[in-house]
């Protein structure tokens, strides 16, 4: 994990092989998407995270040195940090929301619906399971074994973009900038998921309505998430000395992420790049502000 001698031509191949790679299936898995068929699509796009894993090696990098022992009784705080800060985060940043839009919060479970239909909605119902308890056990699985459960999906990114790509941007522009860039381009890597099935602020975010700028204000919008969220997740792997707490950390997100946005009023078109998710610009102040410390405290 250590920042060594930039490789240019492996960087490049890297890309290469990890843009082409995940865009051809994001490409590909879009109209199953938006036929109906959205739990094949999810696993498709959830094997998609291995993507720059295969990447490194194809490239011709190397997995070792990128810190495959834990190191438990010495990262107990780090590991702690990026178990629960992003549900910090998240809940922070979704009652920011909230505050500024109260007319959206909702227990309908309209969530569910767009994307599942009401015949998830009735199979809850049926179950005896209210939205509000079915919103409170989702709660608890995102705070206790969702982030495990979800780090052995997200270390296949974490290597290749902690693991691999910003070690190399940090070693050829310095800390700053080589995280400014490695932000950037994750966040590029999911484009055609924003622009083909609204991934994060349209349809597959329970926003049919759409929003204004679709879907370049979403990449946009995302890239600098992607670069905030990047920056805590290089400082943790700096930190800890091991690949497994970025990943732990990049699990607890996507557990928590969704989680406003089951509590939340389906298709608000352009407030949702707001919120309530943290990926919009309001609920997203806190992790933001997060980045900004680490960022400024870094070296250039």
């Amino acid at each position: 994990m250590r920042n060594g001698e930039f490789n240019k031509k492996q960087v490049i191949k890297y890309l290469i092989w990890t843009f082409a790679i995940a865009y051809i299936i994001q490409f590909a898995v879009a109209p199953v998407y938006n036929n109906g068929s959205r739990a094949a699509a999810q696993l498709v796009l959830a094997a998609m995270m291995f993507v720059p894993l295969l990447g490194v090696l194809l490239s011709g990098g190397k997995l070792k040195g990128m810190g495959w022992n834990p190191q438990v009784p010495n990262n107990v705080k780090y590991i702690l940090t990026a178990w629960f800060l992003p549900m910090v985060l998240t809940a922070i940043g979704a009652a920011l929301y909230f505050l500024v839009f109260p007319g959206h919060f909702d227990l309908s479970g309209g969530y569910i619906v767009s994307g599942a239909g009401a015949e998830a909605l009735s199979r809850l119902q049926e179950k005896g399971l209210s939205y509000t308890l079915y919103f409170l056990l989702s709660l608890v699985s995102a705070v206790t074994y969702g982030p495990l459960i979800n780090m052995f999906a997200a270390v296949g990114e974490e290597v290749g973009w902690r693991g691999f790509l910003y070690p190399q941007l940090k070693a050829r522009f310095g800390r700053r900038k080589g995280r400014l860039l490695g932000g950037v381009i994750w966040g590029v890597w999911h484009w055609p998921l924003i622009g083909l099935i609204g991934y994060e602020y349209g349809a597959a975010a329970g926003n049919s309505a759409g929003y204004a700028g679709f879907p370049v204000t979403g990449m946009l919008l995302f890239c600098v998430s992607t670069v905030g969220l990047g920056i805590l997740h290089d400082w943790l792997y700096e930190k800890s000395g091991t690949i497994w707490v970025p990943a732990i950390l990049h699990g607890a997100f996507n557990a928590a992420g969704a989680l406003p946005l089951i509590i939340c009023l389906t298709d608000t078109g352009s407030a949702r790049l707001l919120g309530p998710a943290p990926v919009g610009i309001l609920a997203g102040l806190p992790l933001l502000a997060v980045a900004l410390v680490l960022f400024l405290r870094g070296e250039k």
